[in-house]
């Protein structure tokens, strides 16, 4: 039986890959960006098969709207993913006032606004399964990355909760935790702080020279099995990495921050009183 997939942020990079990835194969697609043209060439190559709809994730108004028009359309929404976000380069010392509210605007807020909206649907069938991208750094974080690091912990946070939340009733969520990809995340949809402080010279350099190596970046292409073995499953994973870079960082992250608990176990305890 075919699903109903509403996936935010198709225009480009995963999106538009996985989007296809489900018309290809004969699911029907909720698909939106923020420019109702960039869905085009997914709309012509698959008419009625795809519902194309402008949307900014930040507005929340709108997001309600659009998935009132999508449940109208299809009569239901078996899978949502999450999608929508970009990337913010910098020094967090650096960062704006306005770039940080934006990253969190998008990539956290934009995430919760969706999710409210789609919930309603997913409790009315018993049924739905939501699945957020998220990223590797949801667990440890990088340099130069510190607002989008953060975003990615608090998006963890949200759909973890609300995974205990609604798991009696029916519904089940992924979180799904990429490396980098050789998508444009990091190229004309990511923002660049300013370069202004000497000290962070070395920081930088280090960083910008790590993202030159070819292996740094996993292949977009690779990522489409894994993302309908996923939606098809009957018993999905709560988190999936993707990645190669992805795997060997958290398993040795997850390692050390149990061995600290361990080793400081006797303090947390007599912490308790």
């Amino acid at each position: 039986m075919s699903k109903i997939i509403f996936i935010t942020g198709a225009s480009k990079g995963f999106g538009k890959l996985w989007a296809e990835a489900f018309l290809k194969r004969g699911d029907k697609v909720a698909a939106t960006a923020r420019s109702l043209s960039s869905l085009n060439e997914l709309a012509a190559a698959y008419g009625d098969n795809i519902l194309p709809l402008q949307l900014d994730v930040n507005n929340r108004e709108a997001v309600f709207n659009a998935v009132n028009k999508i449940e109208k359309h299809f009569g239901r929404i078996d899978v949502l993913i999450n999608n929508a976000g970009h990337g913010l380069f910098g020094i967090t010392e650096e960062t704006t006032e306005a770039q940080a509210r934006e990253q969190m605007e998008t990539n956290f807020f934009g995430s919760l606004w969706v999710t409210q909206a789609v919930l309603p649907i997913f409790r009315k069938q018993k049924s739905g399964h939501l699945v957020q991208v998220s990223s590797y750094l949801g667990i440890t974080t990088l340099p130069l990355l510190g607002i989008y690091n953060a975003s990615k912990f608090a998006v963890e946070g949200l759909i973890e909760t609300i995974a205990k939340e609604t798991a009696h009733l029916g519904i089940k969520t992924t979180l799904i935790e990429p490396n980098g990809y050789a998508t444009d995340w990091a190229g004309a949809s990511a923002t660049r702080t300013a370069s202004d402080i000497a000290d962070y010279t070395p920081v930088r350099e280090a960083f910008f020279g790590a993202t030159k190596n070819p292996n740094a970046w996993g292949k977009p292409e690779a990522t489409v099995a894994p993302i309908l073995q996923v939606v098809d499953s009957t018993n999905p994973p709560q988190r999936l990495l993707l990645g190669y870079n992805a795997y060997h960082v958290v398993q040795k992250v997850l390692t050390q921050r149990l061995k600290d608990v361990e080793d400081w176990k006797d303090v947390s305890i007599a912490a308790h009183g």
